[in-house]
C-alpha cells in the first residue's frame, strides 16, 4: 500500500463525493438505504460485546505464525499486531451489521475472516443466518473461532485454507447468497476471480461488499471492472468500502459518498 497514493485518492474522493446523506440519490430504494443504513448511527444490542472482544485482541501479545497466501510473506507476529493493522474500523464494522440486519439476510459468505470481528457483526443480526467465512491462515482462524465462541455465535462456519483452492467447494454449501464480503487477496486477478465465481450464486436482492477498493492500483482496477459488469446495476463508493447491487429494478448508477 502506497500511503501517499492513498492520501491523494482520499482527497480526490472527499471533493468529488456528491451524494452524501442521500443528496441527489433519486432511487427510493437507495435513498432509504443511504438514510437509514449508511448514515444511521443507533447502537445495537451486540455492539458493546463485539467491541470488548476487539479491545482484548488489541492487548493480546500471544505470538502466532502467519501464512499469507496473498503476499506469500509468512511471518511470526502477535495477535495485537494483527488486530491493529487488519481489523476494520469500528464504524465500518458496525456498518456491516446494519447492512446484514436491514436486508434480513439469510446467507453470508465472507472471504477473509482475519480475527473475526467483521464476521461477528455480519452474523449477529439473527441466529438463523448461515454465515460461512474463509481464512487462509489456520492460527488466525483458531483465534477467530475462540472469539465466536465467547460471543455465543454458533451460526458461523470457518473454512480454512487457500481461498483460491477452497472457494468452489465452499460455494456448494449455498443455494443462493444474500451477502458477500470480499476482504482477502488484494490483487486484481484474485478479486475478479472471487467475484466471477460468486456471481452465479447471487440473486436479484444480493449485496456484494468489497473492502479496500483504493488500497492499490490493482484493487482500484478490480473495483472499476466490477462496476461495469452487466449484472451490476448500482454501486456506492465509500472509499474504504464498495457496495454493489444487482437489483434489476435499479438504473445503472454509481454513487460516491463521504463516509
Amino acid at each position: 500500500m502506497n500511503r501517499l497514493r492513498i492520501i491523494y485518492k482520499f482527497t480526490l474522493h472527499f471533493f468529488l463525493a456528491r451524494h452524501t446523506g442521500g443528496f441527489g440519490v433519486h432511487s427510493p430504494f437507495l435513498f432509504q438505504f443511504t438514510r437509514f443504513v449508511l448514515f444511521e448511527n443507533k447502537p445495537y444490542y451486540n455492539f458493546a460485546k463485539v467491541e470488548d472482544v476487539r479491545k482484548s485482541l488489541l492487548k493480546d501479545k500471544k505470538k502466532i505464525d502467519i501464512i499469507d497466501f496473498g503476499t506469500s510473506h509468512n511471518r511470526r507476529t502477535t495477535v495485537a499486531a494483527i488486530a491493529s493493522h487488519s481489523l476494520k474500523s469500528v464504524k465500518h464494522s458496525q456498518l456491516l451489521f446494519r447492512i446484514s440486519n436491514y436486508f434480513h439476510v439469510k446467507s453470508v459468505l465472507e472471504l477473509g475472516t482475519s480475527l473475526g470481528i467483521s464476521t461477528s457483526y455480519l452474523a449477529s443480526p439473527s441466529t438463523k443466518i448461515q454465515c460461512v467465512s474463509m481464512e487462509g491462515c489456520p492460527q488466525i482462524a483458531a483465534v477467530a473461532l475462540q472469539n465466536f465462541r465467547s460471543l455465543g455465535l454458533e451460526n458461523i462456519e470457518v473454512v480454512v485454507g487457500n481461498i483460491d483452492e477452497t472457494l468452489e467447494n465452499t460455494l456448494l454449501k449455498f443455494g443462493t447468497i444474500d451477502l458477500v464480503f470480499i476482504d482477502a487477496n488484494h490483487r486484481f486477478a484474485p478479486v475478479l476471480n472471487y467475484f466471477e465465481k460468486c456471481l452465479p450464486k447471487m440473486n436479484n436482492n444480493s449485496i456484494l461488499i468489497i473492502d479496500d477498493i483504493y488500497w492499490s492500483v490493482e484493487m482500484e482496477r478490480a473495483w472499476k471492472t466490477i462496476k461495469n459488469h452487466p449484472n451490476v446495476t448500482s454501486t456506492i463508493d465509500l472509499f474504504h468500502l464498495g457496495i454493489v447491487f444487482f437489483n434489476s429494478e435499479l438504473n445503472k448508477k454509481h454513487y460516491k459518498m463521504r463516509y
